[in-house]
């Protein structure tokens, strides 16, 4: 159960966003092993002020149209899975006028037992 946060500019509109972030979602399914189903995403647009970010980071430089997205989800893809879901999501934003360089990508891996969904149970992991 990947939480997905998108942290947009103000300037993209409220269906870009939503393909971006259904675009994001399908990238997950295809590479990464993420049921259909499985879409939890918190999608924020945020003013000039309120996004403070650096112009340039290991020779990319990034444009006022950055993206910002952090993924929580199950440990355990390798590392040949995340690189397929990175170039992805950047293939996948480009077609949608993003460029490659402002797509910034966080995954935090939790273990199974770290997730509710509700009914203060644990679903997965130990009971």
């Amino acid at each position: 159960m990947p939480l997905v946060r998108i942290d947009l500019p103000e300037f993209i509109d409220a269906n870009a966003a939503r393909r971006i972030g259904d675009s994001i979602n399908k990238a997950m399914m295809e590479t990464i092993n993420v049921p259909a189903g499985d879409k939890f995403q918190v999608i924020g647009r945020h003013s000039p002020e309120g996004r403070n970010l650096t112009s340039e980071y290991l020779g990319i430089r990034y444009s006022d149209g950055l993206i910002l997205i952090q993924i929580t989800l199950n440990e355990g893809r390798t590392a040949e899975m995340k690189k397929a879901f990175y170039r992805r999501v950047a293939d996948e934003l480009s077609e949608l006028g993003v460029r490659r360089q402002d797509v910034v990508i966080n995954l935090v891996e939790v273990p199974k037992e770290n997730w509710s969904f509700g009914n203060g149970e644990m679903q997965y992991g130990a009971r």
